[in-house]
């Protein structure tokens, strides 16, 4: 995909804040710390358009970032640990809960798991809620650069073999390297072209 403009929109701290324009949503979910805000940043190849951290639970809102003027990259609150406690995580945990049940914009979802970790249980619940709602996934393993092209295989091997992950769509990718943003770029570009 060409990219012609990317921006922050609003960080939504309530669905009150989303935005109404009708465009549609491609949201990226996954744990604490798995690398959604990097991958935004390295799609759209702007540094710093999301805000990045080492430090687990960074994002504490729903952001919101238009792409060419015509959909919106949504990165979610990471589920897990949360910077600000779990009164915090609590909340986080509802808006995004309110977000998925209710938010008809939302086309597709990009389920990030970091391939060195394996699927969580939240990560397993997510993937089993996006089929029984039949909402367009793909199942994006980050995190490729931090093992070699062998360990990578294995784990696929091993992840998807059996279990909910078995038939689902999936691409490896390093927001490091860019490996795996052009798999992304089709297969949402596919999702966009359909609605």
């Amino acid at each position: 995909m060409h990219i012609q403009s990317a921006e922050f929109v609003i960080g939504a701290a309530n669905t009150a804040d989303f935005p109404s324009d009708g465009r549609p949503d491609i949201a990226f979910a996954g744990r604490s710390n798995v690398g959604k805000s990097s991958l935004i940043n390295r799609l759209v190849r702007r540094r710093k358009l999301a805000r990045t951290s080492s430090t687990p639970g960074k994002t504490q809102q729903i952001n919101y970032y238009l792409v060419n003027g015509s959909f919106y990259l949504v990165d979610l609150p990471g589920y897990g640990f949360v910077k600000g406690g779990m009164t915090l995580r609590s909340e986080l945990g509802l808006l995004t809960k309110a977000y998925l049940n209710n938010r008809r914009e939302l086309k597709a979802v990009i389920q990030l798991i970091d391939i060195r970790r394996g699927p969580s249980e939240n990560d397993l619940l997510m993937i089993d809620w996006l089929q029984v709602h039949k909402k367009p996934f793909l199942v994006v393993f980050t995190k490729t650069d931090k093992l070699s092209t062998n360990k990578c295989n294995r784990q696929i091997q091993s992840v998807c073999s059996a279990g909910t992950l078995s038939s689902a769509p999936y691409t490896l990718v390093s927001a490091v390297s860019g490996e795996g943003c052009v798999d992304i770029w089709d297969w949402s570009c596919t999702i966009l072209k359909s609605l």
